[in-house]
């Protein structure tokens, strides 16, 4: 388990699976994975089964965000590493928090944790991103972080009918150069 101040970020459990049915069926946000079809609560489980494996061998990793307020725990969204490649030393990184939570700074808080785990303990060289360049919250927390946009992609994802630009931001392990 990892964590900082109120927000652990864990593993996924069986238990989370209904969370996780909900968050990844919200048909607004596809646009922001390139999902193209709801998932079932069976592909869910799997995904949950196997994520015990190796992070390097799957090349990926889902935590489950949680509040903590004294014994009491909340979901309150998810954080991705994703195309994690250990020859290069990189990882994308994704994170969605339920939109009641959103705005009180539990995404920044789970970004700081992400960030620590995978260049303290995994030794990673960099972590990347592809934000849309309408999502300016998301743009704002990921550069207050020190992400720096290395590129633009021009009509990179269609978005309800319309072509979306699509921003890259890059993160070096300054430490580890």
């Amino acid at each position: 388990m990892l964590q900082k101040d109120n927000i652990v970020l864990r593993a996924p459990e069986l238990a989370d699976v209904d969370f996780l049915y909900l968050l990844e069926n919200d048909n607004r946000l596809w646009h922001l994975s390139n999902t193209l079809r709801p998932f079932s609560h069976f592909d869910l489980e799997q995904f949950i089964l196997q994520s015990e494996k190796d992070i390097f061998a799957a090349g990926q990793a889902r935590f489950i965000i949680e509040k903590v307020d004294g014994k009491k725990r909340k979901i309150v969204g998810a954080i991705d590493l994703f195309a994690v490649e250990a020859k290069h030393r990189r990882a994308g990184i994704g994170i969605i928090v339920v939109e009641e939570e959103r705005g009180k700074g539990l995404a920044s808080t789970a970004l700081d944790i992400l960030i620590d785990y995978a260049f303290t303990f995994l030794n990673l060289h960099q972590l990347y991103c592809n934000i849309e360049a309408s999502n300016e919250k998301s743009l704002q927390l990921f550069e207050t972080k020190g992400f720096l946009s290395v590129g633009k992609k021009i009509d990179w994802n269609m978005h309800n009918g319309a072509w979306v630009d699509e921003f890259l931001l890059q993160l070096i392990n300054q430490e580890k150069r």
